[in-house]
């Protein structure tokens, strides 16, 4: 995943938020609200809860502008790692606190560091997946969601069948990192942290 620089619209919309700009914040939530209601649900398997993360997110948004750096990546992305971010963070709350009277047996505590485990998992797969350049998300989404081949990838993008294999293989490659686990003590940024 390359930190190209953002595009034109995302600069422009850091802009405006910081502004104050309470359109700029409508638009934003137009194009990005169910990115991050699917990651946050994803992540839950709760609506009322992926709901609120969804709220807290564009709340954190409007009164963060500036904590976007443009030079990290696009908007949509910084946004995806806020969202995995949150999740995360609230998964663990919401899970430790059951287990917060003491009661919990050793294998419900297994069980919720192994349900965390694969919420960090999914989260950064989903971050992996947002991040990605769009002629690799468009490829993958394709084999993907529509269990497309290389070949109708390749019909359906327009691309040379090299270039579509090309595509999956660097996209499947990239995904393929959702599952390493960071060096102990490290986390990747934005995971398993609030912001």
């Amino acid at each position: 995943m390359a930190k190209d620089a953002a595009p034109r619209w995302d600069r422009k919309m850091q802009q405006r938020l910081a502004r104050g700009e309470a359109a700029a914040l409508g638009e934003l939530y137009d194009r990005f609200a169910s990115l991050v209601h699917m990651l946050a649900h994803r992540v839950l398997d709760d609506e009322e809860a992926a709901d609120q993360v969804t709220r807290e997110v564009f709340g954190y948004v409007w009164e963060n502008p500036d904590a976007y750096d443009p030079k990290q990546g696009s908007m949509r992305s910084w946004v995806a790692k806020l969202t995995n971010s949150q999740a995360v963070h609230r998964l663990r709350q919401t899970e430790a606190a059951a287990l917060a009277d003491g009661s919990g047996s050793p294998e419900e505590r297994e069980e919720l560091e192994l349900k965390v485990r694969r919420a960090t998992v999914a989260a950064r797969a989903d971050y992996i997946v947002t991040s990605m350049p769009a002629p690799l998300r468009a490829a993958l989404e394709l084999a993907y969601h529509q269990r497309r081949d290389y070949r109708e990838t390749a019909r359906d993008l327009g691309v040379s069948e090299d270039e579509a294999r090309r595509r999956l293989r660097l996209g499947l490659q990239l995904l393929s990192t959702a599952h390493a686990r960071p060096l102990e003590g490290s986390s990747p940024p934005g995971y398993g942290r609030p912001w």
